[in-house]
């Protein structure tokens, strides 16, 4: 699997359920949107198992949640604990960034080592602290999610997930690349 459906998996894991979800439980209530959100999780999987012959680790964790939330949802008839996958993921996430500075090896810096980039030196002084806010980024994501969950309707909580995590995540990541930009060439004066 390239590092292209890697990326695209990492943002586009759980968007067709929910999507699904969404539709469905509109016209046909949350108990049909619920099941419909969990075959099409079932089905990602099954995709990815069909073109890739292998399913990425993010695409059973993400639609692993999904169906373990969605059935709490079917058992307390409330579409809410399918709701709260995003954030749980988000919020985990947040954590695994955190944590990969605390042990010394910034997830970010040891993901594009695997991809096999090499960055100059002044980068790699700046990937700690990319790494935290970015943590800091899926924090506050994750904080909107159970919000949206809770409080705002269906389709605006599903807008949130699909188009409003993508469209702040490119405007967040355009942020630091400038803030980098920046500091790199403070570095060099």
């Amino acid at each position: 699997m390239t590092a292209k459906n890697q990326a695209a998996g990492l943002f586009f894991a759980g968007l067709l359920p929910v999507i699904a979800f969404t539709l469905i439980e509109e016209y046909y209530g949350t108990m049909a949107g619920l099941i419909a959100g969990m075959v099409f999780g079932v089905g990602e999987i099954a995709y990815e198992l069909y073109k890739y012959k292998k399913v990425q680790q993010i695409t059973w964790i993400g639609n692993g949640l999904l169906l373990g939330l969605g059935a709490i949802s079917l058992l307390s008839s409330e579409g809410l604990w399918f709701k709260l996958q995003p954030a749980l993921m988000e919020g985990v996430f947040a954590l695994i960034l955190w944590g990969s500075v605390v042990v010394g090896k910034p997830l970010l810096s040891y993901l594009a080592e695997q991809q096999g980039h090499k960055f100059p030196d002044e980068v790699k002084k700046n990937m700690k602290g990319i790494t935290i806010r970015t943590g800091f980024f899926f924090a506050i994501q994750a904080a909107l999610a159970v919000w949206a969950a809770l409080a705002w309707s269906t389709t605006a909580w599903a807008l949130l997930k699909g188009v409003g995590l993508t469209v702040s995540f490119i405007v967040y990541l355009v942020l630091e690349g400038f803030f980098l930009r920046r500091t790199l060439l403070k570095q060099k004066v």
